[in-house]
């Protein structure tokens, strides 16, 4: 019996959520609808200029954990902070969601990652992080016992930007096969894609990784196409099983020469879209992890996507249990 279900990996970050107007993002050059890395003095002039703010914590695989937990999931996280006021948030919310996080704060500087998120009228989401801490993981963070038991290892496209932090990845995928658990990923980011697109493709070709989440852009990105069913193609061809959303439309999941459609949750207003990646992580994890049908675990991904952007913030304000009871689906 696995301790866990689900571990997540991944670069803990305290979100500052604002609103904006798309003239904000065009003085500041903000490309809309990325993650932007930037350094430190960006970090303190972008906060100088942005308005009234949320903080919340986020971090992509911290908010995937956050809602396997929530679905009652039992989750553990990886994930560095620093012994400052905003790594005491992180650890606080998180370990406050019901998700084990042991990895201990060393030191003040670098300081714990944040991201400035700006939210338009639209809905999209700008991210703007400065990874501070989140550098720091590595291979000395692996608590190899909690990876040997989860029956799945989570990790996301983002960690492969601080060099060490591959090498804790490696290390956990060669620990979940030795116990016969399965590796996934999250590709994160078209522009993330594009950094990497070589070694996100040999992480999948070479079995490192089993199970594969994207949305549809970054699905054409990994393979510099514009025909997406073409990209369905490859992505079924290249990994055990892959999880593409399609905002509105749903998601496809394949597995082989299987494809099954999934519809989007109806929803009453789109507020914020920060976090819907994750979240459809979230529910497809928890599904998977609890032997449900993939449409099942499409389904459980879709709905708790469609509640989390009918709020600001990434870690979902209602219970995703009690939804997905009442949805008829566990």
């Amino acid at each position: 019996m696995a301790k866990f279900d689900v571990l997540t990996i991944g670069n803990a970050i305290v979100d500052i959520i604002a609103r904006c107007d798309d003239a904000f993002l065009t003085e500041n050059a903000i490309t809309k609808g990325a993650m932007n890395l930037i350094d430190a003095e960006r970090a303190e002039l972008l906060y100088s200029r942005m308005g009234p703010a949320l903080e919340a914590s986020g971090g992509s695989a911290g908010n995937t954990a956050a809602g396997v937990a929530n679905f009652g999931g039992r989750t553990a996280y990886f994930g560095k902070v620093a012994e400052d006021q905003l790594g005491e948030i992180f650890i606080h919310d998180i370990r406050a969601q019901g998700v084990y996080f042991e990895t201990r704060p060393e030191g003040t500087f670098p300081p714990t990652a944040r991201s400035m998120i700006f939210v338009t009228p639209d809905g999209e989401r700008s991210m703007n992080t400065y990874l501070g801490a989140c550098v720091e993981l590595g291979p000395e963070h692996v608590e190899i016992d909690v990876v040997a038991e989860a029956k799945v290892t989570y990790f996301e496209g983002y960690l492969w930007d601080p060099p060490r932090a591959k090498e804790a990845i490696l290390d956990c995928a060669r620990i979940a096969h030795e116990n016969g658990r399965e590796m996934s990923m999250t590709l994160s980011d078209s522009f993330c894609v594009g950094r990497y697109r070589a070694e996100f493709l040999d992480l999948m070709r070479s079995g490192t990784v089993d199970i594969v989440f994207a949305n549809r852009d970054e699905a054409l990105s990994l393979y510099e196409t514009d025909d997406f069913d073409l990209a369905l193609t490859k992505i079924a061809a290249d990994c055990k099983l892959a999880a593409v959303t399609m905002s509105e439309d749903g998601a496809m999941i394949v597995r082989g020469d299987e494809r099954i459609h999934v519809p989007a949750t109806t929803i009453n207003q789109l507020i914020d879209t920060t976090g819907a990646g994750d979240l459809f992580a979230a529910g497809f994890l928890y599904g998977y992890t609890q032997d449900r049908s993939l449409e099942d675990c499409g389904k459980l991904g879709c709905l708790a996507a469609g509640i989390v952007i009918q709020q600001i913030g990434p870690r979902p304000m209602s219970s995703l249990s009690d939804a997905a009871k009442a949805a008829g689906l566990i």
